[in-house]
Formats: structure tokens, sequence, C-alpha cells
């Protein structure tokens, strides 16, 4: 079985973000990029299977920030091939363009099936792996929590409401969005990542398609406002439950 996993960088949400001078996007200069979390999870489920059944493992990304650093852990991992999708994305890329990309990279590989994050921060609603088997005219499952070798495919477990898990079976090529792997992603020593840096092995390729317009056009961004703070409140008992009862009768909570 040959599996594509699509990563993505994603800003490190520690970092403290600010928006950029026409307020369309946060100002990316100043930071600190990383793998996105859902793509790390859709990564540990590829390399289970191929713990399992010995399957070939590709990992492809779009040239954003530190992207190298990805592509690396992802071989220090074991994955067994990893390609970097070269471009000017350094300011940020649609969903729909970097589906058009991964889409034209996908065209010329041979492959079973295609892990992607279910998400990630900047794309709530899961738009890119829907896309993506869109344009390749694939069947599509979201929201995975497993999937596993079975027989000539692969089973997928799929997280519904009210903790109900659903089971269906895949043949053929297709694209699963994964929400989560069956175990934590492994953690892999920064020594074997820069022995990964020493033996290179990231293939580059130019992105195709990536000129996809967008599903939606920001226009504007706001910064959330403060509108209140907090009230600390001291002295016995009584006089703190006096207190609270005040505050709720001023906020029109409590009629005397």
């Amino acid at each position: 079985m040959k599996i594509v996993v699509a990563l993505k960088q994603t800003v490190d949400l520690v970092e403290e973000l600010e928006l950029n001078d026409d307020g369309t996007d946060v100002e990316r200069e100043y930071l600190t990029f990383k793998l996105n979390e859902w793509d790390e999870q859709a990564l540990e489920e590829a390399l289970l299977i191929k713990d399992a059944s010995g399957a070939d493992v590709t990992v492809v990304a779009l040239a954003e920030t530190d992207v190298d650093q990805s592509l690396y852990g992802a071989l220090a991992k074991g994955a067994d091939r990893a390609v970097k999708l070269t471009g000017d994305f350094e300011a940020g890329v649609s969903s729909h363009a970097r589906a058009a990309a991964l889409a034209d990279f996908l065209r010329s590989e041979q492959f079973d099936l295609v892990l992607i994050g279910v998400q990630t921060p900047e794309d709530l609603d899961g738009q890119a792996g829907v896309i993506l088997a869109g344009r390749l005219g694939l069947p599509h499952a979201s929201v995975a929590v497993a999937v596993e070798p079975d027989g000539d495919g692969v089973k997928v477990s799929q997280e519904m409401g009210a903790g109900v898990t659903h089971e269906l079976h895949i043949s053929g090529p297709a694209v699963v969005g994964v929400q989560a792997a069956r175990q934590a992603p492994r953690y892999v020593p920064i020594s074997r990542i820069r022995a990964a840096m020493q033996a290179g092995g990231i293939e580059e390729q130019p992105a195709a398609g990536a000129d996809a317009k967008a599903g939606v056009t920001v226009r504007r961004m706001f910064a959330p406002e403060s509108s209140s703070h907090a009230e600390m409140l001291s002295g016995d008992a009584d006089a703190v439950a006096a207190r609270i009862i005040e505050i709720i009768r001023e906020r029109g909570a409590l009629r005397s």
C-alpha cells in the first residue's frame, strides 16, 4: 500500500498574534510556524499502517515557513519520502489553492490512500481534504479516529455525534481526513531529525495549480475587544457573599 500524507504549517498559537496593516491577515513576519496538529495525527496513523503492513509513506507539503523542519521530522519518524512543492507561499495560501497544488502533484503519483488532517486552526470547516477529493474524483471520508488495513483496502472509523463510532470499508484510492490517530504521535529525538537533515532527502517540485481562486475572500479582520474586567473579592465569607449578591442585582439578574 502506498500512502501520501499532506502536511501544512500553521502559526504556533503560543505566539501573540497581531493583524497586518490592511487587517486581512495576521502579521506573519515575526511568527513561529509548526506542523498542523491534525496533520501530525494523520502522519502517525500512516506510520501505524506502515508498522502493521509495511506500507510506503510519502509526505508532501507546500514550501511554507519552516516546512523543512516538519518534513525532516516526518522522515525521522519513519516516512519513506518527503516532497516539497515550491512556490511563493510565505504569505499563506487558501484551501482551494492548497488542494489544487496537492491534486496536481498526486495526478503524477501512484497511491492507494491520501491522509490529511481534518482541519487546521485557519480552516475549521475542514475544506482542504474535501476539495482535494473533489478535484481528484475520489471517495472521501472525514473525522476519522482510526484507519486500519482491511483486506484490499482500509477500515475507517469515524466519530459521529453522541459518542457513536461509524465504521466503513474503503477500497481503491481515497482521501481520508484524520481527526485523531489510534495513539499519540510518536516522539522523535532531535538527534534523529539532525541525521535526517544531514542525509538530505527532501525532493523539490514546482507547485502547479496553486493560483486557484479561494472560495471566500477575507475583507477585514478585527482583534477581540476587551469590554469587561475581573473584580477580585476580599473579606470574610459574609462580605464576599454580600458583594456577589450586589453584583447579581446590578446585572439585573436578581430582584429584591
